[in-house]
């Protein structure tokens, strides 16, 4: 679920997704949250630079970026230490994302699972740039 509007045609991009990646993160402000995981899902979508009127390009991964590398980036961010914020991890992968020269904006949304029994989640969404 996005509430962001669709991304601006110039630069042309090309959108790479994550989508419901759940992880046992270290999050929460209140004191029952201390010491303990909880599950969250995270959404990341990155628009790449595109070649405008491509038909098709290479075959190869050096025309678009590794979602490996992003995956990696986000388990270790969710779970290396304790955050408070959703809004705070979201930034801290927006930030670790845009230094991808190839990236131009990404969206990242973090959700908190199991915390209301009438709610599916509750969370944040964020869109970042990166600097021209």
């Amino acid at each position: 679920m996005t509430t962001l509007a669709p991304w601006p045609n110039e630069p042309p991009l090309r959108r790479v997704f994550l989508k419901d990646m759940l992880v046992d993160a270290q999050i929460g402000v209140f004191p029952h949250e201390q010491g303990v995981t909880q599950r969250v899902r995270i959404n990341v979508s990155f628009g790449v630079s595109e070649i405008r009127n491509l038909v098709e390009g290479a075959d190869d991964l050096s025309r678009t970026v590794s979602y490996e590398d992003a995956v990696l980036t986000i388990r270790r961010l969710a779970t290396a230490q304790h955050t408070k914020l959703v809004e705070t991890l979201a930034e801290r992968i927006a930030i670790e994302i845009l230094k991808n020269k190839r990236i131009h904006v990404v969206r990242v949304s973090v959700e908190k699972l199991d915390i209301f029994s009438d709610l599916d989640s509750v969370g944040v969404e964020i869109e970042r740039w990166a600097a021209s």
